[in-house]
């Protein structure tokens, strides 16, 4: 079981490295969306096999990715808000579309510096490293 663990939880923080990475680079929907999913994925496996993993190396982990969840959040609520508001017939260029895209610019470019710095950090490595993956 724990060689399935191990592979598992590899194979998750491959995939989110890798959405990190895409979205570092470009915050389209669709790279906003892929990395919130990756994280859920891999927060989910770490509860789920929480005994094959120390509870501080773990916890740090979660920790720090529920920091990126947030900030893709802040980005994705806004993204969802214009599609609502677009679906109602609310023209592009109206005041609460246009502040939501400037909300929108706001969080997206906070979130390209935590996803910068994580990639700086080398914070997958890291955490290959303590959780032995």
């Amino acid at each position: 079981m724990q060689k399935y663990t191990r592979s598992q939880t590899a194979r998750l923080l491959r995939k989110m490295t890798s959405e990190v990475r895409k979205t570092a680079k470009t915050t389209d929907k669709d790279n906003i969306h892929d990395l919130r999913v990756s994280i859920r994925r891999l927060r989910a496996c770490l509860r789920l096999f929480s005994g094959f993993y120390p509870g501080p190396a773990r916890k740090k982990l979660q920790h720090e990715m529920k920091s990126l969840m947030h900030a893709a959040g802040e980005v994705r609520d806004r993204d969802i808000a214009m599609e609502l508001l677009a679906d109602a017939g609310i023209p592009a260029g109206s005041p609460a579309v246009r502040r939501l895209g400037e909300q929108r610019t706001r969080a997206a470019g906070a979130l390209q510096d935590a996803l910068k710095d994580w990639k700086g950090r080398g914070v997958s490595r890291q955490w290959r490293t303590r959780l032995e993956v």
